[in-house]
């Protein structure tokens, strides 16, 4: 059985990836350029390149406080390889940790669908996606920050894919529900940075589907950096955290 792909033809001493040899793709086109080819399949715009650079930087790090920082961090301190440590982080991004572009431009993508669908403006879909959620008790993704209350790189991304003249109808709807949150729960829900790639890459025409990639794609550096500190500033198996527990198992007893 032969495997069919249509990322990367290799043979003797020759390399193509997307149609691009990759010898030629070394040195003169920059690696956001590259990851942008490998999932759109084409070479990127100036300005589709320079906002692809801006998602991942975005997403390179948020210090030790994420659980991908932590696991990254407590698995190096048991004395494993780099990539096993790297590796460790990588497995605990998930729909709570990550998982919020994903998610978002999901929402978006389709309300812009429904919009259209139904012949609505951008603030009477946000209006009534806003209501249907809060009815259905269901939490849109990509406002609210546990740490931000106006996340500082949502205003670089927007205020970038405006003069790159990226933004569309997709960033629109997340300002218009951004209102509506505000208006129905009477405080203020920031669009967080997951909520602004979410936008952003749904102006792009990504699929949905590739949030959690544009994410995972940053973030290995961040990982990478955290467990080469921990590897070579920090003495194995350190305490890292006060964790006080408290047993509530059966009694302690005899065997019979």
């Amino acid at each position: 059985m032969k495997w069919t792909t249509r990322i990367t033809k290799v043979e003797p001493n020759h390399l193509v990836t997307k149609g691009y040899r990759q010898e030629d793709l070394i040195g003169n086109i920059p690696y956001p350029h590259v990851v942008y080819l490998l999932l759109k399949g084409e070479l990127p715009s100036e300005e589709h390149g320079k906002m692809i650079d801006a998602i991942l930087t975005a997403c390179i790090d948020h210090g030790v406080t994420p659980p991908s920082a932590m696991a990254s961090r407590v698995v190096a301190s048991g004395g494993v390889p780099l990539p096993t440590a790297v590796a460790a982080g990588v497995l605990s991004i998930g729909d709570a940790h990550g998982g919020a572009i994903e998610k978002g431009a999901k929402f978006l993508q389709e309300g812009i669908i429904r919009m259209k669908k139904e012949n609505k403006t951008i603030d009477e879909m946000a209006k009534i996606l806003v209501k249907e959620c809060k009815e259905q008790h269901k939490r849109i993704l990509g406002f609210g920050h546990r740490v931000h209350t106006s996340d500082p790189r949502t205003k670089r991304l927007f205020l970038l894919a405006k003069e790159l003249r990226i933004s569309g109808s997709h960033l629109a709807l997340s300002n218009a529900i951004e209102i509506e949150l505000e208006k129905s729960s009477g405080r203020k829900l920031s669009i967080n940075v997951d909520g602004a790639i979410a936008a952003i890459i749904s102006d792009m025409g990504f699929d949905w589907r590739l949030g959690k990639a544009f994410f995972l794609l940053g973030r290995v550096a961040g990982l990478t950096a955290q467990v080469y500190e921990e590897q070579t500033e920090f003495k194995p198996m350190r305490k890292m955290f006060d964790v006080e527990s408290e047993y509530d198992g059966p009694e302690e007893k005899d065997l019979p």
